[in-house]
């Protein structure tokens, strides 16, 4: 059969899209990607949007890729693709700063709903900071996880038991509006405070200033200024099936204050 130049071309173009097709592989998060507001692969990428700031945050050594994508402070997500070693990689999150003395605060209260994994080794987490980034309180409110590399995920604990696990300074402490274990040490830089839920959530309301008036309460802090009050991903593993990434996604987030 003769080709002429015009089929030549169609023919070719046309083996150029079925091979694309057939090897282009995205995360699961590309449509995300495309459609949003914003978006970036780059390590410390950051947006702000209606007073907040959006964090792409990959901190952590070992870090594979990771891409987050916002269409507000309130609706974002990342595709990460960590490998399964220890080690935090990354804390993709949305923060807003309060700047309010504790004992002047009427009331801080933040809202949360997310979509997780089903593998890998993270949690989904407030972090809470004072103006000072001396005292750092953690809200782990799903969690889960241990690497094959030994990428347990654990909080930061001046008491650790014989198998390497952190041991609590308080049990089924309810505050907040929620019901924790409760943790305290220093990663060396900074005191940290983690309350770990003792039951999985994905959505709800956490009172953020009674929980700093508690830990004021147990004279670990005193009259400390708010920071950042920020919620996202503590990332340690997620490669995935066959390597392929996993995704995070904040359906929505606030906080108010006054």
């Amino acid at each position: 059969m003769k080709i002429n130049k015009q089929t030549f071309l169609f023919l070719a173009i046309a083996a150029m899209a079925f091979g694309c097709a057939k090897n282009d592989v995205q995360p699961q998060s590309a449509d995300a990607e495309v459609k949003a507001n914003w978006s970036s692969s780059s390590a410390y990428a950051s947006w702000a949007n209606g007073g907040y700031t959006v964090y792409n945050n990959i901190w952590g050594s070992g870090a594979g890729s990771q891409s987050i994508w916002a269409n507000s402070y309130s609706n974002w997500g990342v595709w990460a693709n960590h490998p399964n070693t220890g080690g935090i990689k990354s804390y993709p999150n949305s923060s807003k700063y309060v700047g309010i003395v504790l004992s002047s605060l009427n009331s801080c209260t933040s809202s949360f709903n997310f979509t997780v994994p089903s593998s890998g080794a993270w949690e989904a987490t407030y972090d809470i900071w004072d103006s000072s980034n001396q005292n750092e309180t953690m809200l782990w409110l799903n969690y889960t996880g241990t690497s094959s590399g030994g990428g347990n995920v654990k909080p930061i604990s001046y008491n650790y038991d014989g198998n390497g696990n952190a041991v609590p300074v308080y049990t089924n402490v309810s505050v907040g509006g929620h019901t924790w274990n409760v943790f305290r040490g220093n990663n060396g830089s900074n005191n940290v405070y983690s309350f770990l839920r003792t039951s999985n959530a994905n959505s709800g309301t956490v009172d953020v200033k009674a929980i700093q008036n508690w830990i004021k309460s147990k004279g670990w802090f005193g009259n400390i200024t708010m920071g950042n009050v920020q919620f996202g991903f503590e990332i340690t593993s997620s490669y995935g099936t066959n390597g392929n990434g996993l995704n995070f996604t904040c359906n929505s987030y606030s906080v108010s204050y006054n």
